[in-house]
């Protein structure tokens, strides 16, 4: 059933219904026991919330590489070893050495105003800020030596192809400030942000030519300053035109710190069993970064990311176990990829630069984005139609008592947004999966995990699980990754036109 964008929950039934989401009792089967006990270890505060490129990252890294070794997989990363390296560019805004006003307003880092920082980012400005509406090129002709602020999303759809920021550097603007508008119904953009910062693989950014501010507002900061902020977002959110409006001097000092970090996939290989399929290699894969220590949230400033994504990092680990070094038909490519929350930077990488030959790899499922928060009645996956892959899914889902659909709200981009992407960009079938709502219950939920603990700290073990739901998925994962690996045909695109996506 797709999310109905008009169904809003009101702020004060989600807070009269957190108090029917406490903590049910703990799962009753063992291997669900098990699978939480390793989630805990992977998300406990001594993980540090496990920030690529960070000792915390490191240590969980390592007690996977462990994992994976016990369980009688093969070291499948650079050199013969666990671990597939990677150097990274980190730049990182320090608040406390840094300010940001327009007049006499003074916006917060990470409440307020969000700064991506880059090699352009000026460490001192001062200029007049204008507010441009759309900023369409009709709208920005006039712009040079600015700051302009700009609506964001939902923006007419004159623009979609539209490249606002290159049409403002051409103009001569100083920087481009978004307005982040309220998101979709079912993902709200979620103030604060962890940290001002931007991680790319070392190398790749693109060097700076002249200076140039990115970021964005949260609107909630526009009526401090823009008069009449309220109508501005309302007509902005019906996509009707908006005037344009001068915002007064800015200036900003930003204290910005580059780093050289380091962090690693882990890869293991659990061998097949039939030389005849020896190069038709299966990936499995979640991603073990989090966000670290960031802007803290109710006074918790550790984002432990729990469901995001330690808890399938661990149904990796219990996926090995139960195998034990018994392989299935072909290959089985264990990969736990870092720096995905920093833009899919680990398995970017891999395919990029794989250990095994990428030409072999027949189908990669992916680990991210599920939330086992109500009863498993109907699940999303993405990827359905894209490979042979979809015939085993219907009949695993339909064995367990459930449905499964397409993507019902492409608008949110959830199929480019993890793992699986860089591989599908590559020509690769991948799956990913969405527990996806039916009810006004099952809503509740969703909307909850969104609203208070996605990307926050509150993604953490006190997170409401339904058990049942969570030995459902986890019964099906193992399953969809035995039919793949062990099926006769192998799993070619269906729909080509998926080749020329990006």
């Amino acid at each position: 059933m797709r999310i109905i964008a008009t169904f809003a929950l009101t702020a004060a039934a989600m807070l009269s219904g957190t108090a029917a989401l406490a903590q049910t009792p703990g799962p009753v089967d063992a291997d669900t026991r098990a699978w939480w006990a390793l989630t805990s270890e992977l998300s406990g505060d001594d993980m540090d919330g496990r920030d690529t490129g960070s000792p915390g990252y490191d240590r969980a890294a390592a007690l996977v590489a462990r994992r994976f070794a016990q369980a009688g997989l093969k070291p499948a990363g650079t050199a013969g070893g666990w671990f597939q390296d990677i150097a990274l560019d980190d730049l990182r805004l320090d608040e406390a050495q840094s300010h940001f006003a327009f007049g006499t307003t003074t916006l917060a880092f990470n409440r307020d105003i969000l700064l991506s920082p880059g090699a352009d980012t000026p460490p001192h400005l001062s200029a007049a800020a204008t507010f441009r509406g759309y900023c369409a090129a009709d709208d920005i002709a006039d712009v040079a030596g600015k700051l302009v602020v700009c609506y964001g999303r939902p923006a007419p759809k004159r623009l979609a192809s539209f490249d606002r920021a290159k049409a403002l550097r051409s103009a001569g603007a100083l920087g481009m400030l978004t307005i982040a508008a309220p998101g979709l119904a079912s993902e709200p953009i979620r103030w604060p942000f962890a940290y001002s910062r931007s991680v790319t693989i070392a190398g790749t950014a693109t060097p700076a030519t002249t200076p140039f501010l990115s970021g964005i507002i949260n609107p909630d900061a526009l009526p401090r300053l823009l008069p009449d902020a309220a109508q501005v977002l309302a007509t902005g959110a019906a996509g009707g035109d908006l005037p344009h409006a001068d915002l007064g001097p800015v200036v900003a000092d930003l204290t910005i710190t580059h780093t050289v970090t380091h962090s690693a996939n882990v890869l293991g290989l659990l061998p097949g069993t039939d030389p005849a399929l020896a190069a038709e290699i299966i990936v499995v894969g979640a991603h073990l970064d989090g966000y670290g220590h960031g802007e803290p949230v109710n006074g918790d400033g550790l984002y432990n990311g729990a469901l995001d994504d330690a808890a399938y990092v661990a149904l990796l680990e219990r996926l090995a176990a139960a195998r034990a070094g018994h392989g299935f038909a072909r290959p089985v490519l264990f990969a736990v990829f870092t720096g995905e929350e920093k833009g899919l930077l680990g398995s970017t990488w891999f395919v990029e630069h794989p250990t095994l030959p990428l030409a072999s790899v027949e189908a990669m499922i992916n680990l991210d984005q599920i939330r086992p928060l109500y009863p498993l009645k109907l699940m999303t996956v993405h990827g359905l139609s894209d490979s042979n892959l979809a015939d085993p899914v219907r009949q695993i889902a339909t064995a367990s008592g459930f449905a499964v659909q397409e993507d019902p709200e492409p608008e949110r981009n959830l199929l480019r947004r993890s793992d699986n992407w860089p591989f599908m960009r590559a020509g690769i079938p991948g799956l990913s999966f969405v527990l996806a709502t039916y009810d006004q219950p099952s809503l509740m939920r969703y909307y909850d995990w969104y609203e208070r603990r996605y990307h926050h700290p509150a993604d953490d073990l006190t997170t409401p699980i339904d058990w049942q739901a969570a030995a459902d998925f986890n019964a099906f994962f193992y399953s969809i990754t035995e039919a793949a690996a062990n099926s006769v045909a192998n799993h070619p695109w269906k729909n080509t036109e998926m080749r020329k996506l990006d």
